[in-house]
């Protein structure tokens, strides 16, 4: 039985950047929703990290969030397009700018 989230997740790849301190590095996300987001990366972060996010949408618009590590699931550069949700889970925390322009963004989608 498959637990559903709330809000569901949206498959989508919007580029990022993220760090501890400051976003440093650059990613892509595998899926997002208003609560989180899957950062594809082949050096995630440990669970429990804090990270300062910006994610970039299609229209250029900059959303800038703080969230939290869930999960992470280190793999080899070479075989991150192979594995299975190599990265990170990532739930938002606060949003710093940008939760309005993301939320209608989101809603664009299909379901």
């Amino acid at each position: 039985m498959k637990v559903e989230r709330h809000p569901a997740r949206k498959k989508k790849r919007l580029k990022v950047r993220f760090g501890v301190d400051y976003p440093k590095r650059v990613a892509f996300t595998g899926d997002v929703s208003i609560g989180g987001l899957y950062i594809i990366t082949g050096q995630p972060e440990r669970p429990g990290s804090k990270l300062l996010i910006q994610i970039r949408l299609p229209d250029e618009q900059e959303v800038t969030v703080f969230g939290r590590v869930r999960w992470a699931k280190k793999v080899p550069p070479n075989l991150i397009r192979l594995a299975n949700k190599a990265g990170m889970g990532v739930q938002i925390i606060k949003f710093e700018a940008g939760q309005t322009a993301l939320a209608d963004y989101l809603e664009t989608l299909r379901r």
